[in-house]
Order: C-alpha cells, then structure tokens, then sequence
C-alpha cells in the first residue's frame, strides 16, 4: 500500500486539484482517495492498469466532495497551496509555474464535469483513451467525442484569456 501512495499520491493530489478540490479540503479527499484504495485493494484485477483504476476512484471521491460540499457553506481564506515540488526552480521561475498553474486550473474549473475530467486524464496525466474510457465508464467513441468537445473549450477559453492578457 505504502508503495502506491508513494508511485501514485503527487497525481492523485494534482488531479483531484484539477477537479476542482479546493486547496482547504485536499488533503481529506487524498486521505479518502486512499483509505478506499487500501479497502478495495484486493479486489483489484492486476491485469488492468492500476493507475486508472486510482484515478477512477478518485472521480468518484471528486463528485462525492462535491455533493457533500454543495450541502454546506464554509469559507475559505483564499490562500492557495501548491502540491510539493521536488525541482530547485528560481524563484521567478516558480512564480510563471504558479500563474499558469492558476490559469489552467480557471479555465479547468470552468469546464462541465465530462470535460473536465477527460480533458485531465487525457491531456494532463496522459492515460491512453482505453484507459479514460475504462475509469470514466463510457464507450471509446464517446470519450474521443468529449475529448473533442473539451480541447475546443480549453483552445478557445485560452484565446480569451490570451486577448485579455493582450497577447496573441
């Protein structure tokens, strides 16, 4: 168990981010993502790829935050945290990474749920379409179909933010 904390938490952490996790409650839902992981660990099938099927329960750890949050207000302070890092980047360098990361995940957060998460799996974490079909539950063509939809959301949502920016 310790082995797939350590192999698959920075991705676990960055993707339920992604979907919109807010920074205050992260790391309950890693915590969650794992206690399930450790629960159901030996009902996984090793044949199939363990990354997705973490990155399944994580989708569904995601939408179960969301619904329990949609239940309660809390305020939040407003201060982002950032996933550790393990690189020596400049201080400058750090700060562009950070504008970008906040950027990204705007334009993630504005995303439908569908698109979002395929767009993440797909794009960001680099599974193979088998496997995004797999842990989101649909049929291939519908995935490619969504991931369409999705990179035509996030190219024109980046344009904006470009022209806004006053970049071309």
């Amino acid at each position: 168990m310790e082995g797939i904390f350590h192999d698959q938490g920075r991705f676990v952490f960055r993707f339920l981010r992604r979907l919109g996790v807010p920074d205050a409650d992260i790391d309950d839902v890693v915590q969650d993502v794992f206690v399930v992981v450790h629960r159901k660990l030996p009902q996984f099938d090793p044949q199939s790829s363990l990354r997705a099927w973490v990155y399944g329960i994580c989708l569904r750890s995601a939408a179960t935050y969301r619904k329990r949050r949609r239940s309660r207000q809390e305020l939040t302070t407003g201060e982002e945290i950032d996933a550790p890092d393990e690189s020596s980047a400049s201080p400058i360098e750090t700060l562009d990474a950070q504008k970008g990361r906040e950027i990204l995940d705007g334009i993630l957060r504005a995303l439908p749920d569908d698109k979002r998460e395929i767009f993440i799996l797909y794009v960001l974490e680099e599974l193979s379409m088998p496997e995004v079909a797999l842990v989101l539950g649909c049929p291939l063509q519908t995935a490619y179909s969504r991931l369409y939809a999705a990179r035509k959301l996030v190219e024109d949502a980046i344009r904006r933010t470009r022209a806004q920016m006053g970049r071309p």
